[in-house]
């Protein structure tokens, strides 16, 4: 039996989130599954990984230059020394940092080393110190890489041209199940009732951690603005600046018109709930969030960055805006009310969030994983 180790640096807000579908995938296989990742769930007992056969509860620290790093070198090292694994997919900086250099010998014998790109930190306008930082270490471990998989246009060109890695592939994302996004209408209309937003009234929506670079203050700004006051801004999500984005809610006078949510579960019916979804981030990978505003068929008013420029063609299914300009932000809704589209870009953003599906990107895995280690 083939054996396939899956490295990223957390298991609740990494391998939990993304990668339960593949785990299955390798086990419809007929392959043996196995997870090292630190244990992050706050009660350590709730981690429960389905279709692992096997899982090592790695000390990664997020911080590279802490020394848990080198015991979780260590510790991996001798994983795979034992474990003699055919596949090694690892995931996140850190992860596959360590994973690659814990690796050198066993790919020597046979291993097959992956590396999914979740978006590099050096990119087009990324600050200096990213490219001082963080190219190099990829340049470096390019040449250990057997596949190395990236999710968006510009991190594919990039590393086709400037990392060694034996195989570049672009594959977009991981994957979304389109099916939970449709049908969720009377749970969006419930929803709505409770939060006391009229019908008549537009929602925009956001979904995302409350931080500098997720960038909710645009919106605000942008909609202290306008004219129209008949919006509403919800955000679905936690983080360090939302004592700081509800008082400057207050300061702009959009209180009654702003709702920040926290961490949901029943994200589908925000969706449904929904009448534009926006995204303001100055960076990302390849956005799960707004494949997910596609598939429940919400137009989309989203920065200009790499990812989403892959997503959302202007005009097209969405209006495209400068993140850190809450007048082009402003522009680009406008844009959006005028038009006349709403029905035209509903429609084809439910056809191109099938490009993204979870039975589509899976099947793109399955190939890489067959023709790396057939």
């Amino acid at each position: 039996m083939k054996k396939v180790l899956f490295v990223a640096t957390l298991v609740k807000n990494h391998i939990a989130e993304f990668h339960l579908p593949y785990l299955k995938l390798f086990q419809d296989m007929g392959w043996e599954t196995a997870v090292a990742a630190k244990n992050d769930y706050e009660n350590p007992a709730d981690c429960v990984i389905p279709n692992c056969d096997a899982f090592y509860d790695v000390p990664f620290e997020r911080n590279p230059l802490k020394k848990g790093n080198v015991d979780a070198y260590r510790m991996v090292k001798r994983i795979i020394r034992e474990g003699s694994f055919d596949v090694i997919h690892c995931h996140t900086p850190v992860g596959a940092v360590v994973a690659r250099l814990a690796a050198r010998e066993a790919r020597k014998t046979g291993t097959t080393v992956i590396y999914t790109a979740h978006g590099f930190h050096f990119y087009k306008g990324a600050p200096w110190l990213n490219w001082l930082v963080y190219f190099p270490v990829e340049w470096l471990l390019a040449p250990l890489t057997d596949v190395l998989i990236t999710i968006n246009r510009e991190d594919f060109d990039r590393a086709k041209r400037r990392l060694k890695a034996k195989k570049v592939v672009y594959i977009p994302g991981v994957g979304i199940d389109t099916t939970r996004f449709r049908g969720n209408e009377d749970k969006g209309a419930a929803l709505r009732r409770e939060l006391e937003i009229p019908e008549s009234d537009a929602v925009l929506l956001s979904v995302g951690d409350m931080n500098k670079n997720k960038n909710h203050r645009a919106v605000l700004e942008a909609l202290s603005g306008m004219e129209n006051r008949n919006l509403y801004y919800v955000v679905c999500g936690r983080g360090p600046l939302k004592e700081e984005l509800e008082a400057l809610a207050r300061e702009k006078g959009l209180g009654d018109r702003v709702r920040f949510m926290g961490y949901r579960n029943d994200i589908p019916a925000f969706y449904a709930m929904a009448d534009v979804f926006v995204f303001p981030s100055f960076r990302e990978g390849l956005s799960v969030s707004v494949m997910e505003a596609m598939a429940s068929g919400l137009p989309v008013v989203c920065s200009r960055i790499r990812g989403n420029t892959d997503m959302v063609e202007d005009g097209v299914n969405g209006y495209l805006m400068e993140p850190g300009n809450p007048d082009s932000i402003a522009g680009a809704l406008r844009r959006l009310e005028d038009g006349g589209k709403w029905e035209e870009i509903s429609r084809n953003n439910l056809e191109k969030a099938e490009e993204y599906s979870l039975a589509v990107i899976a099947e793109q895995y399955r190939k890489v994983y067959l023709e790396a280690n057939g």
